[in-house]
C-alpha cells in the first residue's frame, strides 16, 4: 500500500500511480476490482461520472455534466468553485471503443490543452485503467503541472466506492 508524506498507509493512494513519462506526457494507472464494461460505463455515462469524478476534498460541486461518448460527440463538465461563473471543462471524443478505450480533447485549455486517452484492460474480472495525457509541448505540461493527475488518487477511490455500491444494490 502506498503511504502519505509521513509514511502512514494511505488507502486512497493504494494502487494508483502517477508518472510524468516524458516532456509532454503524464500517465496515471490504477487496477479497479471490476470488469472492464462496468469501469468503461462509469467513464462514459454522465449519471455515473458525476458521482465519482470530482475529488471531494477540493470542495467543488459538479453542477452540470453532459457526456456524448461517441466519436465526434462532446462532453462538458461545469463546476461551482465559489465564483460568479462556473468553471467549465469541455472537449470532443476522438476515439471510442466500448469497454476498451476513450480518447478526448481538453478544449478549455485552448491550444495548450492535452489529449486524454483512457484504456481499460480487462484482466479476468479486474481492469487495469491507464489514463494518458499528452500535452502539445513541454511548456504546456510545465504550465499545467501534475495537480489534476495527482488528484486521481482520490478520484479512483471514489470510483471504487461507487462500483462497490452498485454491486451491492444489484445483489439485493
Amino acid at each position: 500500500m502506498q503511504t502519505d508524506s509521513e509514511g502512514t498507509p494511505d488507502p486512497m493512494r493504494a494502487g494508483t500511480t502517477v508518472a510524468r513519462t516524458s516532456d509532454q506526457d503524464v500517465v496515471v494507472t490504477r487496477h479497479v476490482n471490476r470488469p472492464a464494461p462496468a469501469v468503461f460505463q462509469a467513464f462514459a455515462t454522465a449519471d455515473l461520472l458525476r458521482q465519482w469524478w470530482v475529488p471531494r476534498s477540493l470542495g467543488m460541486t459538479l453542477v452540470s455534466c453532459a457526456v456524448d461518448a461517441r466519436v465526434g460527440g462532446t462532453y462538458r463538465l461545469e463546476f461551482d468553485v465559489g465564483g460568479p461563473e462556473p468553471l467549465a471543462f469541455f472537449g470532443t471524443y476522438l476515439d471510442v471503443q466500448p469497454n476498451a478505450r476513450l480518447s478526448w480533447t481538453n478544449e478549455e485549455g485552448g491550444d495548450s490543452g492535452p489529449v486524454t486517452t483512457v484504456t481499460f484492460e480487462d484482466q479476468g474480472g479486474t481492469t487495469l485503467v491507464i489514463v494518458h495525457e499528452r500535452y502539445p509541448s513541454k511548456e504546456a505540461l510545465d504550465a499545467a503541472g501534475t495537480g489534476a493527475a495527482e488528484a486521481m488518487h482520490e478520484t479512483f477511490a471514489q470510483l471504487d466506492a461507487l462500483l462497490a455500491a452498485m454491486d451491492e444494490r444489484s445483489a439485493t
